[in-house]
């Protein structure tokens, strides 16, 4: 039985020490870097009890390239609420292009960023 849809993602970077010091700052994340295939790879936390998705920040500017109107990837609010996150994305570097936002009372919050590269991305929380 599959737990997650998405199997794994990569997030388009520019220039990754900006984009490690971004999600460092706004989420609190540790990073291993590591370069395969000629790409920059850096890769977010290890997900526990196979809850969650894998992935990582990718350097590859032939291959990849920062969208903000492309997929759009929810990240887990690690507080537990997206005000959180939110109030720590522009010291960072980034850019709130939709405040928290309530879905519905059974589905929570969201809020939209642009982070450090132009990449837009998802906040999400039940509370």
């Amino acid at each position: 039985m599959t737990k997650n849809v998405v199997g794994w993602f990569e997030i388009p970077a520019l220039n990754m020490d900006r984009a490690i010091a971004f999600y460092k700052a706004v989420f609190g994340f540790d990073f291993h870097r590591l370069t395969l295939l000629n790409e920059d790879m850096a890769f977010f936390p290890a997900v526990e009890n196979g809850i969650g998705s894998p992935g990582a920040l990718t350097c590859s500017p032939d291959f990849y390239q920062p969208k903000d109107n492309g997929v759009l990837i929810y990240f887990t609010s690690p507080t537990g609420d997206v005000a959180v996150e939110l109030a720590k994305v522009e010291a960072a570097g980034g850019k709130i292009v939709m405040p928290r936002k309530q879905i519905s009372p059974e589905h929570g919050f969201i809020g939209l960023i642009l982070d450090s590269e132009g990449n837009r991305i998802g906040i999400h929380s039940r509370n």
